[in-house]
């Protein structure tokens, strides 16, 4: 069979392929009858009020000489840590702006950073393919450095994302370029169980982002445009695939109550599903030009403590608040004073659900306090 033939075959079998998927998206919207938001407006429901002074700009934090990539709030502390192009971590106290810890990195090409649940050590990774733990409370070198106290090495892809599970500063899940997920050991630097690679229900195409609740599940998104649901308990195939969005997964992240989860991508929209029946329940999106080619990418979701609330980044520095029940945008921090002066690349909410954290490309990182809406971060409406 020649060259030409055999392309001529992956045409027509991608041809296939994409309208099967294109059918069962059909299929699977004809068998929803609404979504959150039809639902809850048929019910007399309406947009939370959100004024210019109830999320405000109170805190600039300074310091990264590169664009900020991720960011981190520690679990027990008002503390940030945040990771950038620059190549070093630093770790903030968010009530004073003050750097308590800054982490110079033996690879600079850092992609993530994450907190442990009991707030004495963060994670990081990126190109190296590797993640580095190190311990806070370690003493620093004669350079003034903190050493790292251990390397988790098996991905044969950059690391894009890491996070701690829930309640557990021994067990680490990473996602990398390699198509697969990892659990890890900290303490003795093992890998526990790989999830994707062999299994044929794994990722197609690098995975960039993973959310971990507290009930032995995660999920991941990826560049095969899919988020998979993972039982940490076993290196099984994935639990469930869920479709819909048109583009990279950059970002995904539990709901407060664990069952479902939000997604933002590259098609410039984000989502929400249920884990267990594995419908969309909404899509969080604003119109554009159908002739608009330059459509502005999700980078990063966060979830307010209720739920009600979505906060979206977005690669032209528009930082969405999205009413997560009726699908509207009651804010946009990219309009108001102090904002961004560039791509939103990281936010995160702190655990107490009372300020926002914001990263970007324009090297600064910056806290938003809420005013007059602090009983809709912590209540449902």
């Amino acid at each position: 069979m020649s060259v030409a033939e055999l392309k001529e075959r992956h045409i027509a079998a991608k041809a296939t392929v994409n309208g099967l998927h294109e059918r069962l998206e059909q299929r699977r919207q004809a068998l929803l009858d609404t979504d959150v938001a039809g639902y809850a407006k048929s019910h007399g429901k309406a947009a939370i009020s959100f004024g210019s002074t109830d999320l405000v700009c109170c805190r600039t934090m300074q310091g990264h000489t590169g664009k900020v990539y991720s960011l981190d709030w520690a679990p027990e502390r008002n503390w940030i840590v945040s990771a950038s192009q620059d190549g070093r971590l630093i770790v903030w106290n968010a009530l004073t702006s003050q750097k308590t810890h800054a982490i110079k990195l033996h690879c600079a090409w850092v992609m993530t950073c994450a907190f442990a649940p009991n707030s004495q050590s963060v994670a990081c990774g990126g190109l190296d393919s590797a993640c580095s733990i190190f311990n806070l409370s370690s003493q620093v070198d004669r350079d003034g450095n903190i050493p790292i106290s251990r390397i988790l090495t098996g991905h044969k892809g950059y690391v894009s994302s890491c996070q701690y599970v829930p309640d557990q500063e021994t067990r680490l899940i990473t996602s990398s370029g390699d198509q697969t997920c990892v659990l890890w050991d900290v303490t003795t630097g093992q890998r526990i169980s790989v999830f994707g690679g062999e299994f044929p229900s794994g990722h197609t195409a690098d995975v960039l982002s993973v959310s971990v609740n507290s009930s032995h599940m995660f999920v991941s998104g990826s560049c095969d445009a899919t988020a998979r649901l993972w039982d940490t308990r076993s290196a099984r195939p994935a639990v469930r695939t869920y479709h819909g969005h048109g583009g990279d997964v950059n970002a995904v992240k539990f709901f407060p109550d664990g069952q479902r989860f939000g997604t933002g991508s590259d098609d410039g929209t984000c989502r929400l599903f249920d884990m267990r029946t594995g419908h969309q329940l909404q899509v969080y999106s604003q119109q554009h030009d159908s002739n608009d080619n330059d459509v502005p990418i999700v980078t990063s979701i966060a979830f307010s403590i209720s739920g009600r609330l979505l906060f979206a980044g977005y690669s032209n520095g528009d930082c969405y608040v999205w009413d997560t029940l009726v699908a509207e945008v009651v804010q946009n921090l990219g309009t108001l004073q102090n904002s961004h002066e560039g791509r939103i690349s990281c936010l995160g909410l702190s655990s107490d659900g009372s300020a926002l954290c914001t990263g970007s490309w324009d090297k600064n990182l910056k806290i938003w306090a809420f005013g007059g809406h602090r009983r809709v971060i912590h209540s449902l409406h």
